[in-house]
C-alpha cells in the first residue's frame, strides 16, 4: 500500500449544516460564478448530489469543494464536475496546494493516478510522465491557456516547462487521448494549469485583498516568500498581482549524500487585467514572468585515472544557468444563462523559454578546462567561460464556441473549435555540440474539431468528436523538413442505471506531430577530446553520427477505455459522502517514435577495441502498448477522511517485447486524517507506494521501488492567519524514481543522472499566510 494526498472536502448537503468560515466563501466564489455561468440546467437528482459541495473542508487546507467535484473544462472543453465526466480525470485545488507545501509542482501530484515524474536535483524544470508517455509533447502542458513546449538535448528528459508551485490556483489533469479536442499531440493527456487570480485573495464582500506567506525548511536553507493582492476597482475591472521568492541549498538524499548543485534560486511575478466591458463578457490580460538561477552538472566524485574510475565517478561539465521564462495570455470569454447559441472562448498566447549557460567546471582533470594558446577546449562542451544558449518561442491561439439545444428529451451540446501554435527553437554554441543535439528549426501545428455532447433525460451522455491536424517543419541549417495530417476520432457513452453510479466506455485517438530535433537532428555528435570513431556525411567526424529523418511520422495513440463513476452521500451517516473513479485502459501507439542505434560494429577511424553504433536516428518503431487500471477515491465523514488512489501499469515496445523505460508500473496512493477544534486544526498523514520498473531495455538501471511517508498539520489560527507544518519522507528513504540511461559507447550509466536523479531525504517544513483585507 502507499499512499498520496486526496483533499477531500466535507460535504455538507442541508443549508443548516453551512457553519464554514469566512475563508471557505472566499476561495469558493470562483466555482461559484462559473456554475452560475453554466447553460443546461442539472437534473434533479444530479443538483442533490453534488450541491452540497460548496460548503466543503478539504483535508489538507480548506478548499471549496471535495477535488473530485471540482468544476473542469479539460476533457471536453464544456464544464462540469471531475466526478461527472466520463473520462479519467483528477483536479488539485488550491487549498489543497497550500496545504503540502510544494517545494517543485511535483510534490502536488501524489494522489493522482496515472503521473510520475524524470526530474533531476540539479534541474528545477518539471518533466511529467502520464501513463508512461513524456518527451516532445506527447503530454500537452498549458498554463492559463499557453503551451510551454520547451525542449532541450541532454542527459535528461526531452521535455520540460518551468513553473514555480507559488504561482499555482490549481490544475486539472486528463490521462490518455481522451481529450484530443484539447489540442496537438496529447497522446499521452494534459494538464492544464490555472494561476492565481483575484477570487483566489479577495473575499465575497471585500474589495481588495492582500495574502502574505513565508516558509521555511530544512535539508537545505529552504526558504519562501510571496506576496499577491488585487483590487476591484470597479464591479467591471479587477487588477491582480502577485510575487514570489524561492531559494534552497543543496539537499542531502535518504542516504545522507549531498546532491551536486540541487541549490537554485527563483524570482517571479504575475500581473492580470480583467475587464467586463458588457454582460456576459469578459476579456483577461495576463502575464508571468519567472527567473530561474542554477547550475546543471556533477562534479567528479573521487579519481577518474583509469577506466574503471571513470565508469565509477566521472561526473560532468557544470553550467550556471540563467532561465527566464515569459508567457502573456489574452483571453475573451462570453457566456449568459440566457444564451444557449453562444458560450465563446478566445485565447491568444505567447511563451518564451530562455536558457542562457555558461560553463563554469569541466568534468576531468585531463580534459581542456580553459582556452588558450594551442588549446581548442572540449569538442562537446567547450572551455570554461564559453556560453551557450537555447530558445523557444511559442505563439499559439485557441477559440472555441458551444451551441446548446434540446430536441424532445435530448439535451445537445455542439462544440467547435480551432487552434494552432508555432515553435521556433534557436540554438548557440560558441564552441561545442549543442547546435548540433538541439538543431534550431520551426515548427507550425494547427487543427480544429467539433464534437457533440448529448445527454437523453437523467440516464444517458455519448460524446462524439473528431480533430483534423496538419503540421510543417523547416530548418534554417538542415536541408530536410516534413509535413501531414490526420483526422482523429473520439467516442465515450455513458449510463447513469441508478443515480450515483455511472459505468461508461470510451474509444480515443490522438496525433503527435514530430517534433524539431527528432526529425532535424543531424551531424557528428562530439568525442569529449578523444578521437572520432566513425566518420559522419557532410566530410564530419565524430564518436558517432546522428541522422535526420524526414520521412519520421506522426505517432497516433488509440485508446480504449472503461472505467465507472460513483457518487454518494449519506453512505453510512448523515453529511459523509463518497466519491470514486475506476478506470482500465489500453493505449497502442502506432508509429513510436525512438533513438535508434544502427548495429555495432568496429571503429573506422582509430583502431579501439570493442563495438560500436556508427549512426542514430528517430526511427518510427512499429508498435508500443501501454495498459493498465487507475483508481481514485475518497470517503469524508467531516471529522475524519480517507482516501485511496493509484494505477498499476505496463508498458512494452511490442515489436521488441521489451518494457519502456517511462513506466511507474505501481504506485499507490493513500491518506488520512481528522479535523479538530471546530475542524480548525487538520493533521494527516500520507503513505506513497511506487514499485521499481525492472522490464527496462539493455544499459538501463532501473528505478528503486520506495515507500515515501508524509505528514502534515494545517491551522487556522484565525479567518486570516493560517500556519502550515510537514514532514516529508518521514522514513529518510533513498530513492530514484525513474531508470537511467547508460552510455552510447562503453555501457556505463551516464553518472550525472544517476548522481542528479534522488530525491530529498527527509525535510521538515513550516509556513504561515496571513491575510489583509478591506472595503
Amino acid at each position: 500500500m502507499g499512499a498520496s494526498v486526496f483533499s477531500i472536502a466535507l460535504l455538507v448537503g442541508e443549508a443548516g449544516n453551512a457553519q464554514t468560515a469566512g475563508t471557505q466563501a472566499a476561495s469558493g466564489s470562483s466555482e461559484r460564478q462559473k456554475q452560475s455561468r453554466r447553460k443546461p440546467a442539472k437534473p434533479p437528482q444530479d443538483q442533490q448530489a453534488t450541491a452540497p459541495a460548496m460548503n466543503a473542508r478539504a483535508q489538507i487546507g480548506a478548499a471549496p469543494v471535495q477535488s473530485l467535484d471540482t468544476i473542469t473544462a479539460v476533457a471536453t472543453k464544456t464544464e462540469e464536475r471531475a466526478i461527472d465526466a466520463l473520462a479519467p480525470v483528477s483536479s488539485v485545488t488550491l487549498d489543497q496546494i497550500q496545504g503540502l507545501q510544494p517545494n517543485r509542482l511535483s510534490d502536488i501530484f501524489y494522489n493522482v493516478p496515472g503521473v510520475s515524474f524524470q526530474e533531476r536535483g540539479d534541474d528545477p524544470s518539471t518533466v511529467i510522465n502520464i501513463r508512461g508517455l513524456q518527451d516532445f509533447g506527447r503530454v500537452a502542458v498549458v498554463v492559463d491557456g499557453a503551451r510551454q513546449n520547451y525542449q532541450r538535448t541532454g542527459h535528461n528528459a526531452n521535455g520540460s516547462f518551468f513553473l514555480d508551485p507559488e504561482l499555482v490556483g490549481g490544475v486539472d489533469v486528463v490521462r490518455g487521448p481522451t481529450a484530443n479536442i484539447y489540442g496537438s499531440g496529447a497522446i499521452g493527456g494534459v494538464v492544464s494549469f490555472r494561476t492565481k487570480d483575484i477570487d483566489d485573495v479577495v473575499r465575497p464582500g471585500e474589495r481588495w485583498g492582500v495574502d502574505m506567506t513565508g516558509s521555511g525548511g530544512t535539508n537545505n536553507a529552504r526558504g519562501l516568500g510571496s506576496i499577491f493582492g488585487g483590487v476591484r476597482a470597479d464591479p467591471n475591472v479587477d487588477v491582480f498581482g502577485g510575487a514570489v521568492y524561492r531559494t534552497q541549498g543543496n539537499y542531502k538524499d535518504g542516504n545522507g549524500t549531498e546532491i551536486g548543485n540541487s541549490g537554485n534560486e527563483i524570482a517571479a511575478g504575475l500581473m492580470k487585467l480583467t475587464v467586463r466591458p458588457a454582460e456576459g463578457h469578459e476579456v483577461k490580460l495576463g502575464g508571468i514572468f519567472q527567473d530561474y538561477q542554477y547550475s546543471i552538472g556533477q562534479f567528479n566524485r573521487g579519481p577518474v585515472l583509469t577506466a574503471a574510475q571513470r565508469a565509477l565517478f566521472q561526473g560532468s561539465s557544470v553550467y550556471a544557468s540563467d532561465v527566464k521564462n515569459y508567457t502573456g495570455t489574452l483571453t475573451w470569454k462570453y457566456a449568459r444563462p440566457d444564451d444557449n447559441l453562444w458560450d465563446w472562448n478566445m485565447s491568444l498566447y505567447g511563451n518564451r523559454t530562455d536558457n542562457d549557460q555558461t560553463k563554469t567546471h569541466h568534468n576531468s582533470a585531463s580534459g581542456a578546462a580553459f582556452c588558450g594558446p594551442g588549446n581548442v577546449g572540449n569538442n562537446i562542451s567547450g572551455c570554461v567561460g564559453d556560453r551557450r544558449g537555447y530558445v523557444l518561442d511559442t505563439l499559439g491561439i485557441d477559440v472555441n464556441n458551444t451551441t446548446r439545444f434540446n430536441v424532445g428529451d435530448w439535451r445537445n451540446a455542439v462544440t467547435l473549435g480551432l487552434d494552432a501554435f508555432q515553435d521556433d527553437v534557436k540554438t548557440f554554441d560558441s564552441r561545442g555540440n549543442s547546435n548540433i543535439t538541439t538543431p534550431s528549426g520551426l515548427r507550425t501545428v494547427s487543427g480544429g474539431f467539433a464534437q457533440l455532447k448529448q445527454n437523453y433525460s437523467t440516464w444517458f451522455e455519448a460524446v462524439s468528436a473528431i480533430r483534423y491536424d496538419r503540421y510543417d517543419l523547416h530548418s534554417p541549417t538542415v536541408a530536410t523538413g516534413g509535413g501531414g495530417d490526420r483526422f482523429s476520432p473520439k467516442f465515450t457513452v455513458g449510463v447513469t442505471p441508478v443515480p450515483g453510479f455511472t459505468p461508461y466506455a470510451s474509444y480515443a485517438e490522438g496525433y503527435r506531430a514530430p517534433a524539431i530535433t527528432e526529425t532535424l537532428i543531424a551531424g557528428a555528435h562530439a568525442t569529449g577530446g578523444g578521437p572520432a570513431l566513425f566518420p559522419c556525411p557532410g566530410g564530419t567526424a565524430g564518436l558517432f553520427c546522428f541522422l535526420s529523418n524526414p520521412n519520421l511520422r506522426p505517432e497516433v495513440g488509440k485508446n480504449k477505455e472503461v472505467g465507472v463513476n460513483l457518487k454518494y452521500n449519506d453512505v453510512f451517516a448523515a453529511g459523509d459522502s463518497f466519491r470514486g473513479k475506476f478506470n482500465v485502459f489500453r493505449n497502442d501507439v502506432d508509429g513510436y517514435i525512438d533513438l535508434v542505434a544502427s548495429a555495432p560494429r568496429p571503429a573506422i577511424l582509430v583502431p579501439v577495441p570493442g563495438l560500436f553504433s556508427q549512426f542514430y536516428q528517430y526511427q518510427n518503431i512499429a508498435h508500443a502498448r501501454i495498459e493498465g487500471f487507475e483508481w481514485e477515491t475518497a470517503y469524508d465523514t467531516g471529522l475524519w477522511y480517507v482516501g485511496f488512489s493509484g494505477h498499476l501499469m505496463q508498458g512494452k515496445n511490442v515489436a521488441t517485447n521489451v518494457g519502456l523505460s517511462t513506466i511507474t508500473p505501481r504506485k499507490i496512493t493513500t491518506t488520512g486524517g481528522v479535523r479538530l477544534l471546530d475542524r480548525r486544526l487538520i493533521l494527516a498523514a500520507q503513505w506513497s507506494s511506487f514499485g521499481p520498473n525492472n522490464d527496462v531495455p539493455a544499459g538501463y538501471l532501473p528505478a528503486t521501488g520506495y515507500e515515501l511517508v508524509n505528514l502534515y498539520l494545517t491551522w487556522h489560527a484565525t479567518k486570516d492567519i493560517m500556519f502550515t507544518a510537514s514532514i516529508d519522507n518521514l522514513l529518510n528513504q533513498y530513492y530514484r524514481p525513474y531508470a537511467i540511461p547508460g552510455n552510447s559507447t562503453d555501457g556505463t550509466n551516464q553518472n550525472d543522472v544517476l548522481w542528479s536523479s534522488p530525491g530529498p531525504g527527509r525535510v521538515y517544513k513550516a509556513g504561515l499566510k496571513i491575510h489583509f483585507g478591506g472595503v
